[in-house]
């Protein structure tokens, strides 16, 4: 809102092949939500925003920076494609935003970032937001900004107070017959689930097909279309379960989701902030279940050293009730894997060219932000 209101107020023609403000995201689901935000809350200001991210043509991208834009919100990689390609100059933009700026430097964003920043005017304006601030963010920070003003908007298990959260000990070969389990239970109507690994993730969206769950999956390797076709689906009910790595806990923003499963524990205690808090948004109560194999108890006292608090927890390595094959359907009943589409991704699928595979692990829960007292 600040930017969109200091914009209006300053009211220029719009810049061909170039922005005013300029907001870096670390994947195209972020870049989309914060596209979307901009496009309600200033859709009577006369503003142009455009989105530009890797899985999707050139062509139409190329053709709006042409026209003229106000505000552009871009993933690393692409932006600096169309950069190099003489498509976007910078020198005009006096607004920076970094946004999830934690998981850009995981994802080995660092180099790209630095060469935008290298285009852009001295005198600016700056804002870091990142979900947590360990040495390596200050240091950054400490880089790019100039006499900045810290804010801290929440504690870090803040957004968890309502979450039901609980600990399921389980043998790592007993997993797939508990999710079958639970996804047994008609209380579990919107379901999130998320696995280390995008191979993981579609282990587990191939076995949620063969016990008859309807579902959708989205990581790193599914272009853009794939992946938006299974969040719209998940968001409007039409799939029961979502299956995604890390990458997408910082772009989906869904109403209702009832449950969080944990199919795998997360490498930081970070990112299980922030895929619990995917559930009991807007006030809402929701509930969040960990698979926690004896080979993975460190990263749970890692977890609960960072919320601060025991996590309840139950035992069902020796539960002989948890057979894989009673769940299974007749291959004729068997529902497709819904929404996922197959196509050839338009020069980049799953990764930014600027940057490595998007499937980092570091993640958070609360809000904290940079902002320069003296832009420079």
């Amino acid at each position: 809102m600040p930017i969109l209101d200091r914009l209006y107020k300053a009211r220029q023609e719009t810049i061909k092949r170039g922005c005013r403000a300029l907001i870096i995201a670390p994947t195209r689901e972020l870049c989309v939500q914060i596209t979307n935000s901009f496009e309600t809350y200033g859709r009577f200001t006369g503003l142009k925003v455009l989105s530009l991210y890797g899985g999707v043509a050139y062509k139409g991208q190329i053709s709006a920076l042409i026209r003229g834009v106000d505000i552009i919100v871009a993933t690393p990689g692409r932006l600096v494609d169309h950069m190099q390609e003489g498509n976007l100059r910078l020198n005009a933009t006096d607004i920076l935003v970094l946004d999830e700026v934690d998981q850009m430097l995981d994802l080995g964003f660092i180099t790209p970032i630095r060469k935008i920043v290298s285009r852009l005017p001295e005198q600016r304006q700056n804002l870091f937001f990142s979900a947590t601030m360990p040495k390596e963010i200050q240091k950054f920070a400490a880089e790019l900004l100039h006499n900045p003003v810290r804010v801290e908007v929440a504690r870090v298990a803040a957004a968890q107070e309502k979450v039901e959260q609980s600990i399921i000990h389980i043998e790592a070969g007993k997993k797939r017959a508990l999710l079958c389990d639970l996804m047994d239970q008609k209380d579990y109507s919107k379901v999130l689930i998320f696995t280390r690994t995008k191979h993981g993730a579609d282990k587990v969206a191939k076995h949620l097909g063969q016990f008859g769950v309807k579902h959708g999956i989205i990581h790193g390797d599914k272009n853009q279309n794939q992946r938006q076709k299974s969040l719209e689906a998940f968001r409007e009910g039409r799939v029961r379960t979502l299956v995604a790595t890390d990458v997408a806990a910082r772009g989906i923003d869904v109403a209702g989701i009832s449950h969080v499963i944990n199919f795998d524990m997360p490498l930081t205690p970070e990112a299980y902030v922030h895929r619990i808090g995917r559930t009991a948004r807007a006030g809402a109560i929701g509930k969040s279940i960990s698979f926690c194999t004896p080979q993975e108890n460190g990263q749970l006292k890692a977890i609960e050293r960072l919320i601060a608090q025991n996590i309840p927890k139950l035992d069902r390595r020796n539960d002989s009730t948890l057979i894989l094959d009673k769940h299974l359907v007749p291959d004729e009943n068997v529902e497709p894997q819904t929404e996922i589409i197959k196509e050839k991704n338009p020069r980049s699928e799953g990764r930014d060219r600027g940057g490595r595979s998007r499937d980092g692990q570091r993640s958070g829960g609360q809000g904290r932000s940079f902002e320069d007292r003296a832009p420079r």
